[in-house]
């Protein structure tokens, strides 16, 4: 702490620690999974009366619509919640951007619905981590900033979207509106280890379903007259696999389709992920699946349609990136919380936001762990301290650091 400047140390002191797992345990109640629409407006409200204690303009934005492939190949609609958008001194010549998610991946019918404390310190519960104790980090440090002088030099934007759980497709746009001519982000995903550990460089996401016609026949009378969609799609799961190497990963993860037992399939739909380390691996893979599609449908006597795509670009660190990670270890270290980091494979906005040349450090939330999961469990003494370490982030970036 002898490190910190006298206003420093008042930031560092400023956020109560009981008001905010109070606030926090009151978010992990509502059920916010990303296709609970009630629960997202629910949430949505209780985060819009939270953040008018900040000054600027506060909107709900209309999400962009979003299609998907259903089972039967058909593209629908897919619905999704409104985004939190807060702008603050908008006109100021330097300006940041805050971003979170009220989403988690916890359906309105999932068992995991209450909290338990399992210790003190350590509470059980429904997007306590990832990150309804990451969006009361966020409220708590900027309400502890704006009392210092140095706030009203800068302006920033906050995010808060519904879909970072599925890949924020219908905020995507949103996104990079707000992004641009940032001087710098931070968004507030759980620490990567449960020490604080900070995520660095990160890889890429990309989901397809590859929609597959073929002709439907009687297994017994003439199958040979039929072409089967589903060996189609095992196929493709198969080469699609052999794309593998040290700079991609694909995962094959759901056929859909077929009928009764006596019927050659027609109909088929393969889902499948894929995570490029960088962006040369992520071209070549585009590259070559076009390639791989038609071969797979000139082998098999078939159609594929696809849909998706790269949503998460890969995320490099680059010099300016760096200094912001530096920043924060150097900051983190005032505090008497010395931290690292490591490159993760987990994507996030961070990813986004780094696309659009905005360097970003996107694991400034709480520490816990075993998120996605009904053990995720918050660090509860993380709060209060990672609130002071974003407070004193944003005044020393206000103040002159990484001008």
């Amino acid at each position: 702490m002898k490190q910190l400047a006298p206003e420093e140390r008042a930031l560092a002191e400023g956020s109560d620690q009981t008001t905010m797992l109070a606030q926090t345990e009151r978010w992990s109640a509502i059920n916010s999974g990303t296709g609970n629409l009630s629960g997202l407006g629910r949430q949505a409200e209780a985060l819009a009366e939270a953040f008018s204690a900040l000054p600027g303009e506060l909107e709900l934005r209309q999400p962009t619509p979003v299609t998907a492939v259903d089972a039967g190949g058909r593209e629908v609609e897919r619905a999704h919640g409104q985004h939190l958008v807060l702008s603050v001194r908008p006109a100021a010549g330097r300006r940041f951007l805050l971003t979170g998610h009220m989403d988690t991946v916890y359906p309105a019918d999932h068992p995991f619905q209450s909290s338990t404390w399992r210790d003190a310190d350590t509470l059980n519960a429904p997007g306590a981590a990832d990150m309804k104790g990451g969006l009361t980090v966020l409220l708590h440090a900027l309400l502890a900033f704006e009392t210092t002088d140095a706030a009203r030099s800068v302006g920033y934007d906050v995010l808060i979207n519904s879909d970072e759980e599925t890949g924020s497709l219908s905020s995507a746009g949103l996104i990079a509106e707000l992004a641009r001519g940032k001087a710098a982000a931070l968004t507030y995903e759980p620490s990567a280890l449960p020490d604080g550990t900070l995520a660095h460089a990160r890889g890429g996401s990309g989901n397809y379903s590859a929609v597959v016609t073929g002709r439907s026949a009687h297994a017994g009378r003439n199958p040979q007259d039929g072409r089967n969609a589903i060996v189609a799609a095992a196929v493709l799961a198969l080469e699609l696999k052999a794309l593998e190497h040290k700079g991609l990963t694909v995962n094959p993860a759901m056929i859909e389709g077929g009928s009764a037992n006596n019927v050659v399939p027609d109909h088929a739909v393969l889902r499948f992920n894929i995570r490029p380390k960088t962006s040369e691996a992520a071209q070549a893979f585009e590259h070559a699946l076009g390639a791989l599609l038609r071969s797979v449908s000139d082998d098999q006597d078939v159609t594929i349609q696809l849909h998706g795509g790269i949503s998460r670009p890969p995320k490099p660190v680059d010099n300016r990136t760096q200094n912001l990670f530096d920043l924060v270890a150097e900051t983190s270290a005032a505090l008497g919380r010395p931290l690292g980091w490591q490159s993760s494979g987990g994507v996030c906005d961070g990813n986004n936001i780094a696309a659009c040349g905005v360097p970003v450090v996107d694991t400034m939330g709480v520490r816990g762990g075993a998120i996605h999961s009904p053990d995720e469990y918050l660090i509860v003494s993380s709060l209060a301290e990672r609130a002071a370490l974003s407070a004193l982030v944003l005044h020393r970036l206000a103040t002159g650091a990484l001008a």
